[in-house]
């Protein structure tokens, strides 16, 4: 598995470039923000990888920093979220803007993507809400991670308060967690918190 490449830029393109290791080229795939930061063609460039293989076919996907390449990785940890989605995420979203955006349950942040609507946006945030752990400490790291603005609290959110509301009836995380996924789903692009805890305990009766 290719973990890192570092050679010679050339070939450059918006979501895709070539980097020539001792006369080899690697192909790259990239999001815009990583493009928007690549030194000019001729120059030498060290981009962390991410190796994707499926189906006897490999992909590489590369980034300047650890943060964008955890972002990368986490995104993929919610389902029916494959590479090329989340390059396109990050193009439109940096690390620290999707780190807050789970935390705080900003679903209109996620949404902003090509080819995320509501109900993948809610999704992607209930199931990556307890994974955020490597990519806080690749900005901590780098000292990108801010604090929250004072009074955006998640428990003010709508996915928070229906959260907290469906753990004091008694219920376990999991169990709420997956129960306001498929709230979200149902109820689409007019979610709100009353339509999220019906929702939800419609699911859990069941």
């Amino acid at each position: 598995m290719i973990a890192r490449l570092e050679g010679v830029l050339c070939n450059v393109a918006p979501t895709c470039v070539v980097v020539d290791v001792a006369g080899v080229g690697y192909e790259v795939n990239i999001p815009l923000s990583t493009f928007t930061e690549l030194p000019d063609e001729g120059e030498p460039v060290t981009l962390r990888i991410y190796t994707h293989a499926r189906e006897g076919a490999i992909q590489l996907f590369g980034f300047l920093t650890e943060s964008e390449r955890a972002a990368f990785t986490l995104l993929l940890r919610a389902n029916r979220v494959g590479p090329k989605l989340a390059q396109t995420v990050l193009s439109g979203i940096s690390p620290a803007e999707l780190f807050e955006a789970i935390q705080l349950g900003k679903v209109a942040v996620l949404r902003a993507a090509p080819g995320v609507g509501s109900k993948m946006a809610e999704r992607i945030l209930l199931e990556l809400r307890d994974r955020t752990g490597e990519l806080a400490a690749s900005l901590a790291s780098a000292g990108e991670l801010e604090p929250s603005p004072e009074g955006d609290d998640p428990s003010t959110t709508s996915l928070g308060q229906a959260l907290s509301a469906l753990l004091n009836l008694g219920y376990s995380k999991q169990q709420a967690d997956r129960a306001l996924t498929r709230a979200a789903e149902e109820e689409g692009d007019d979610t709100t918190l009353e339509g999220l805890v019906r929702g939800s305990l419609r699911v859990l009766m069941k």
